[in-house]
């Protein structure tokens, strides 16, 4: 056998084991827009889970009578949790919208107590923002960013954490409520 012969069947057979190794899963919702997926694959593993969700997934405690944030989309649900893992990196992103009929000032003074367990809180104002940065500069969060080209109507955040392990409360005014 010629050596690119070899190759290549040496190519195809790990293509075929590293196939054989994967699995996808899907729950809930209907077959075109699933709540849950899940990915696993020898290299590692994705997963994204949408709908209802405690804010204990993003370490927070949950706003007393806050009641989820409807989203515009088509299965209406704007809570999300994904997780990406792998020998080589990882990240957990959780996102979750709530309203409230309290002012953003209320809302602001439980958050600054809860997020206070993870250090010294940031009050930014200005739209919401996140940055991130290799492992190896991973620093303490800021205020800095460009926030003036905001389209989500976030006018104020909390921050707490490193560029690399951070959580964000952004709030914005809703009539004479607020959604977070």
């Amino acid at each position: 056998m010629r050596l690119q012969s070899r190759f290549a069947l040496g190519a195809v057979v790990s293509g075929l084991l590293f196939v054989a190794g994967c699995s996808v899963s899907t729950r809930g919702g209907d077959p075109n827009h699933p709540k849950d997926v899940e990915i696993k694959t020898p290299m590692g593993s994705l997963s994204v889970h949408k709908g209802q969700m405690d804010p204990k997934s993003a370490g927070l405690s949950e706003y007393p009578g806050a009641q989820p944030q409807k989203s515009d989309d088509m299965d209406g649900d704007s809570n999300a949790n994904v997780n990406i893992s792998s020998s080589l990196f990882g990240m957990k992103l959780v996102v979750l919208k709530y309203q409230t009929s309290d002012p953003p000032d209320k809302v602001l003074g439980f958050y600054k107590k809860d997020l206070s367990k993870y250090g010294d809180v940031l009050d930014c104002n200005g739209g919401f923002s996140m940055s991130f940065h290799k492992h190896d500069k991973d620093s303490e969060v800021t205020c800095e960013g460009d926030h003036s080209h905001s389209k989500d109507g976030y006018t104020r955040e909390l921050k707490v954490g490193t560029e690399n392990n951070q959580r964000i409360v952004a709030l914005k005014p809703s009539g004479s409520g607020t959604n977070f």
